[in-house]
C-alpha cells in the first residue's frame, strides 16, 4: 500500500471515529435533558397563573406522581404541592391517562379534608407534554342534592296529592252505594272531610311555602310580641297536645319585640310545635323557652321525642323530606313544615338551629333580630301598657317555667347546627 492510499485510508478512519464521537455527545446531551426533563419540576409559564384563577380543585403533578403546582381550592381534598395524591383512584386515574395520552373524566365520591361526609366530583386528568399531567375536580355534591331534592319533590307532591283526591273519589263512590244506611254515609262523610282537611293543609303549605321562597321580603314589617306569637302558638296546639297525652308548657324572657310578619312567625313556631307533638311519646314534656341575647331574641322549642340521627339533620329542613317516612304518613305530615319554618326565619333576617340526639329529643331555635327600642317601633303608648298589663298577669307564672327549654335539653344552647 502506497504512502497516499495509507493517507486516505487513516484520513476515513478519524472522519468516522470524528463522527462517531460527535454523535456520542449528541446522543448523551439528548439523553441528558430528557433525563432533566422526566425529573424536572419545572412548570410552563402561565400555567400557575391559570390554577390560581380556578374555582376548582386542580393541580399538575409530574411522571412520578408528586404534585408540582395546585389551585387554592384543591386545598380542600388534601392536595398540596411537593406532596403525592393519597386517593388510590385518583393515582390510578392519572396512572391511566400517562399511560394512554388520552384524557378520561370519571365521578368519584371522596373525602374533602378532615371532614367525615365524602364529596362527589367530577375528576378530568389531561397530559401536559410528556411529563405532566393536569387533574381537575369539580365538586357536584351541591348539583347531585338539588336534583335529590327535586325528585323528592316531584314524586312526593304526586303521591300527596293523588293520594287525598284518590280517596275522596273512592270514598263518594261508597256513599253513593250505601246510601240506605245511614250510618256507613256519616262514617264516609267524616272520612272525606278528613282527606279535604288533608288536601287543603297540602295546598295551603304549598301556597305559603312559595310566597316565602318568592319575596325577596316581608310584604307586612310591623313590630311583633313575641310574647303574643308563643301565646298563640300554644294555644292553637293545645286540643293537639291534649289529644297525644303531651303537656306543653312556655316560659323564658317576656317582653321580646321584633319587625316582621306575626301571622308567618305564629305559622313557623306552629309549625314546630305539632312536630315536636307528633313524635313525642305519651307523658312527656315539650317546652316553648324564649332568650333574649343582645341583639337577638331565641325561641326554642325542645322535645322529649325520638330525636333525629346526624344523617337526617342535613336535609330535615328540605320541601317534603321526612326524617321517618311512615310516621309521618300515618299522622298526616307534608314534610314541609321545617322548610316553612327556616324560609320564614330567613325573611325575617334570622337562622333557625338544631339540636337533637336520637332517643333523647330535639331542640329547634329560631334566632331573630330584635328591635332596638319598644317604645319608638312600637310608636303607641296605649299598644305598650296593654302589653306591660298582660306581662304583669302572666309574670308569676312565666317565672314558675322560666327555662323550660333548658330544664328539657341544656346542652342544646352550646351545640346546634344551623339552617
Amino acid at each position: 500500500m502506497s504512502s497516499a492510499q495509507l493517507a486516505l485510508f487513516a484520513l476515513a478512519v478519524g472522519v468516522v471515529i470524528g463522527v462517531g464521537a460527535v454523535l456520542l455527545v449528541i446522543w448523551a446531551y439528548r439523553m441528558r435533558a430528557h433525563a432533566m426533563a422526566v425529573t424536572s419540576a419545572w412548570v410552563p409559564s402561565g400555567t400557575t397563573e391559570v390554577l390560581d384563577g380556578m374555582d376548582d380543585a386542580a393541580c399538575v403533578l409530574d411522571s412520578s406522581g408528586l404534585v408540582v403546582a395546585t389551585s387554592r381550592a384543591a386545598a380542600r381534598f388534601d392536595i398540596r404541592a411537593g406532596a403525592v395524591l393519597e386517593n388510590t383512584e385518583l393515582r390510578r386515574l392519572v396512572l391511566q391517562v400517562r399511560s394512554s395520552g388520552v384524557s378520561a373524566t370519571e365521578t368519584l365520591r371522596i373525602a374533602a379534608g378532615s371532614t367525615l361526609d365524602p364529596r362527589l366530583v367530577s375528576a378530568r386528568a389531561s397530559a401536559i407534554g410528556r411529563r405532566l399531567t393536569l387533574l381537575i375536580l369539580r365538586d357536584v355534591t351541591e348539583r347531585e342534592r338539588l336534583e335529590q331534592m327535586r325528585t323528592d319533590f316531584v314524586s312526593n307532591t304526586s303521591h300527596e296529592l293523588k293520594t287525598p283526591v284518590a280517596s275522596v273519589t273512592l270514598l263518594a263512590e261508597a256513599i253513593e252505594s250505601a246510601a240506605d244506611d245511614p250510618d256507613q254515609v256519616r262514617a264516609f262523610a267524616a272520612r272525606i272531610t278528613a282527606e279535604a282537611g288533608r288536601l287543603s293543609q297540602l295546598t295551603g303549605r304549598i301556597m305559603s311555602l312559595s310566597r316565602l321562597q318568592a319575596a325577596e321580603s316581608l310584604a307586612q314589617q310591623e313590630p311583633v310580641s313575641i310574647d303574643e306569637v308563643v301565646r298563640t302558638s300554644i294555644e292553637g296546639h293545645a286540643v293537639q297536645a291534649d289529644s297525644a297525652g303531651v303537656e306543653l308548657a312556655g316560659g323564658g324572657d317576656t317582653g321580646a319585640w321584633v319587625r316582621g310578619d306575626a301571622q308567618v312567625l305564629v305559622e313557623a313556631v306552629g309549625n314546630l310545635l305539632s312536630n315536636a307533638i307528633q313524635y313525642s311519646p305519651r307523658g312527656s314534656r315539650i317546652g316553648v323557652g324564649v332568650r333574649v341575647d343582645g341583639d337577638l331574641v331565641e325561641i326554642a322549642v325542645a322535645d322529649q321525642g325520638i330525636g333525629i340521627s346526624a344523617a337526617d339533620r342535613e336535609r330535615i329542613f328540605e320541601r317534603f323530606y321526612r326524617a321517618d317516612d311512615a310516621r309521618s304518613r300515618r299522622t298526616g305530615g307534608t314534610g314541609l313544615g321545617l322548610s316553612i319554618v327556616k324560609h320564614a326565619t330567613q325573611r325575617h333576617g334570622g337562622e333557625v338551629r338544631v339540636w337533637s340526639r336520637p332517643g333523647r329529643g330535639s331542640t329547634f331555635t329560631m334566632r331573630l333580630p330584635r328591635m332596638a327600642s319598644d317604645a319608638d317601633d312600637v310608636g303607641s303608648a296605649k299598644m305598650k301598657k296593654k302589653s306591660k298589663k298582660k306581662q304583669s298577669k302572666k309574670k308569676q307564672k312565666a317565672l314558675q317555667r322560666a327555662r323550660a327549654l333548658g330544664a328539657l335539653h341544656p346542652e342544646a344552647t352550646r351545640d346546634g347546627d344551623t339552617a
